[in-house]
């Protein structure tokens, strides 16, 4: 069956959630134009999957109008239910380098208890690439979370802030072999003398993905 804006449209209007799911999952092969309008008013659908779905989309769709973007995903990182939809929203304001929404991002960062919204956050800062990120992923580099914890190493490297090698650098004998992993592909991305010493270290990790991870970035 051909996918046409008709078709997408009856399964976006289908009391099926599944099936609206589906026909969302379909935009990305009609015209970005005509699926940036089609996908909006599923942003705020009932169904908590059909929003996160509908807003994970706008990653890619929303090129087409940033302010429009904008402001869909401001709404949801403030005001939907779901932390997964609010997690989905800073994703998106990442893959489209919505610089503006640092502050929202920030704001939104320290008001909630929900670790995976966190972590979206700090994930999306690299990805983002904004310098004002650099204090934020710091304070997140001290969690007891190890998930957020493994996700502000990451996003340490791609921002590529050479201040972030001296506190990285002690993670090196993080008893958690998967932010050793995380630390090695971050200071490959850094460089410098001070990330090439921790990663000589690292050669010799006991855990063999950690060394070969080291040896691969040194060699950079």
């Amino acid at each position: 069956m051909n996918i046409t804006p008709e078709s997408v449209k009856e399964l976006l209007k289908s009391e099926d959630f599944g099936e609206r799911i589906r026909g969302i999952n379909q935009l990305r092969q009609l015209e970005s134009s005509m699926a940036f309008e089609m996908v909006q008013p599923l942003i705020k659908d009932a169904n908590t999957r059909v929003r996160y779905a509908a807003v994970s989309q706008l990653d890619t769709l929303g090129k087409h109008d940033l302010e429009k973007s904008l402001e869909l995903l401001r709404d949801r990182l403030f005001n939907d239910s779901e932390p997964d939809v609010q997690a989905a929203a800073a994703d998106a304001i990442g893959g489209l380098k919505l610089t503006v929404a640092f502050e929202d991002l920030e704001k939104v960062y320290h008001q909630t208890n929900e670790w995976l919204l966190q972590m979206s956050i700090i994930a999306t800062l690299g990805e983002l690439g904004d310098p004002r990120g650099f204090e934020l992923l710091q304070e997140a580099i001290t969690s007891d979370n190890s998930l957020l914890k493994t996700a502000a190493i990451g996003s340490f490297g791609e921002l590529g802030d050479e201040r972030a090698v001296s506190l990285l650098t002690p993670l090196a004998s993080d008893p958690d072999w998967q932010i050793r992993h995380r630390l090695a592909q971050a200071l490959g991305r850094l460089g410098g003398t001070e990330a090439n010493f921790t990663l000589e270290k690292l050669t010799t990790d006991e855990i063999e993905q950690v060394a070969l991870e080291a040896k691969n970035n040194l060699s950079k």
